[in-house]
């Protein structure tokens, strides 16, 4: 440890402000209207932010349920591309944006409602009354 961080206690660093943190949107069980390329690029974005599936209808008519982890936006809907996994699939699907009719956040968003200041008031009531090895752990998924 260095000197400078080894001045501190372990209580003052924990008294330490905290960041806020960022503003989620509720986007479970959303289906934006897709009327221009604009909002179909704008909910695919948030799509890439969401952490949970979402359901792509294309043209053809084929769902497709999704998790996204990659995008990349272009000057035209042809230009850009979605990444993502599906369920029974091996590997990393590609699929380009001209392709998606509809779009909709139908999984359970696994970031919903957590956050940080939570996690710290639960740590500081564990610690209070006096739990030792007190740890971070993710919850259950259902």
């Amino acid at each position: 440890m260095t000197a400078e961080v080894s001045k501190y206690t372990i209580e003052q660093i924990e008294s330490l402000e905290l960041a806020p943190g960022t503003v989620h949107e509720k986007l479970e069980g959303w289906v934006p209207e897709l009327a221009s390329d604009d909002d179909l690029k704008n909910a695919l974005e948030k799509a890439f932010d969401y952490r949970g599936d979402i359901t792509l209808t294309l043209k053809t008519g084929e769902r497709i349920e999704a998790f996204v982890f990659n995008r990349s936006t272009g000057e035209t809907l042809a230009d850009s591309w979605v990444q993502y996994f599906a369920p029974n699939v091996d590997g990393k699907q590609k699929l380009s944006y001209d392709q998606i009719a509809r779009l909709e956040f139908t999984g359970k968003d696994r970031a919903a409602g957590k956050h940080w200041e939570d996690w710290v008031k639960n740590y500081n009531e564990r610690k209070a009354a006096g739990e030792k090895n007190i740890a971070l752990h993710p919850d259950k998924l259902d």
